[in-house]
């Protein structure tokens, strides 16, 4: 995806994922054209260089909106801005979905503000407990969220994929220590993770043709590689 040139002034910062397809169907259902989104932007929030064409340009995907240009043409098409981006990935992509600035994440969470913004650079949140439970809140973050926030999905995935292929019993106090959970919760998904890894391997070498040692290396490798996804269904499965 083309993106716009950074204009002085402006922090080098990519911009957050644009959903393309719902700022044109906001746009349609609220019977305006990119004329009138664009004059909106210009009037209503100061940026005189918006036109019709890169209005178009936002909602074919060949250009992106900035922070700031985000905020504002979620203001003109009456939406918040987490409808007009994609999955937030990271702590600044969160912040921006909710509409806020960093000034109130900082103030909110009780850090100064150059610790915060340095922290969203390098997306590596470094918040104590009441800090994190802070953030959880401002943001409303799932706990998937909040464990890819805050960085720690990474350890997730180390100890995860330990606990799937060898004794998941081991695993539970060092998950427990990366993801909140009731220990009984945590213990039900982490041995359903592994019987669910397990059985996948004996069930692809049980194939019984020449195919089959590749086939099961193949589909353990996929397991393992979505092994977080996999966990929080399990977590899912073992609430209800």
């Amino acid at each position: 995806m083309r993106q716009r040139p950074t204009r002085p002034n402006q922090p080098a910062q990519p911009p957050p994922p644009f959903n393309a397809q719902s700022a044109r169907r906001l746009r349609t259902a609220l019977d305006m054209g990119p004329e009138h989104v664009a004059y909106g932007l210009r009037v209503s929030y100061g940026l005189p260089y918006i036109t019709p064409d890169l209005v178009v340009a936002w909602e074919r995907g060949q250009l992106s909106p900035s922070d700031s240009e985000l905020a504002a043409l979620a203001g003109v098409l009456w939406c918040s801005p987490g409808e007009l981006i994609g999955k937030p990935r990271t702590l600044r992509e969160h912040r921006i979905a909710r509409g806020l600035a960093p000034e109130d994440i900082a103030r909110s969470a009780g850090l100064e503000l150059l610790a915060y913004l340095h922290m969203e650079e390098h997306n590596s949140w470094r918040g104590n407990d009441r800090q994190s439970a802070a953030l959880a809140e401002l943001l409303r973050l799932s706990l998937p969220d909040f464990i890819s926030v805050t960085g720690r999905e990474g350890k997730l995935t180390e100890l995860l994929r330990s606990a799937a292929s060898t004794r998941w019993q081991a695993y539970v106090r060092p998950v427990g220590k990366v993801v909140p959970l009731d220990r009984r919760l945590l213990e039900d998904s982490l041995q359903q993770l592994h019987q669910d890894y397990q059985g996948q391997m004996v069930a692809s070498l049980s194939w019984g043709d020449g195919t089959a040692a590749n086939e099961s290396s193949d589909l353990g490798r996929d397991f393992l590689d979505r092994i977080v996804d996999h966990f929080w269904a399990a977590v899912q499965d073992n609430t209800e």
